[in-house]
Formats: structure tokens, C-alpha cells, sequence
């Protein structure tokens, strides 16, 4: 049992609506869909209980969990000068047996 199962997070609704910025489409992400995973781009503050609250309740699912990580932005030359990427924090979601989510559709 996790340490955290006892913990009950309910982030806001515009929380909610924060935390799931952007479906992750890529050829890996699609790959990931035939083991029952979804792809998100969320906040860097973002937690994983945030984030299970948010896709559950947004997308009316059972999550089974929930992986991040971290991705730091690479330094880049643009126009002569170095430029550097944004970092960004992507979250894998496995849903329970059963459950779907279409990304192409949308909230």
C-alpha cells in the first residue's frame, strides 16, 4: 500500500482544467495506448495525485496510476544566439481495465 492512498487531494475546478494541458501525440505515445496509457503535457508544479484527481474527474475514468517526468529544455542556437527550451513535465496515465480515453476528441 502507498504511503500516499490515505491522502485525498481534490484540486479546484480551473485546477482541474489546468493540469491537463495537452494529449502527448507521438508515434511512442501511440504505442503506449495498446498497454492502456495516456500521455499528458502538464504543469512543472504538478503532483501525481493532482493529476489523477484531474483525469478521472475530467475525463470520467478509473486511473490505475500515474508516471511523470521531467523533461529539461535543450539549448538551442537561433539566429547566432543560444537559446534555451522550456523545460516541461509530461505525465503518463494507466487507466484500469476497461476504460478509454480518445484523445482526438477533446474535454
Amino acid at each position: 500500500m502507498s504511503k500516499y492512498s490515505t491522502l485525498k487531494v481534490q484540486p479546484s475546478n480551473e485546477r482541474k482544467y489546468e493540469l491537463i494541458r495537452a494529449p502527448i501525440i507521438t508515434e511512442k505515445s501511440t504505442l503506449l495506448s495498446e498497454h492502456n496509457q495516456v500521455s499528458f503535457r502538464v504543469p512543472l508544479n504538478a503532483s501525481k495525485l493532482e493529476i489523477k484527481a484531474a483525469v478521472e474527474d475530467l475525463f470520467k475514468v478509473k486511473v490505475a496510476a500515474v508516471n511523470t517526468l521531467r523533461q529539461k529544455g535543450k539549448i538551442k542556437m537561433f539566429r547566432g544566439r543560444k537559446g534555451k527550451r522550456n523545460d516541461t513535465k509530461k505525465a503518463v496515465v494507466t487507466l484500469a481495465e476497461g476504460h478509454s480515453i480518445d484523445v482526438t476528441t477533446g474535454v
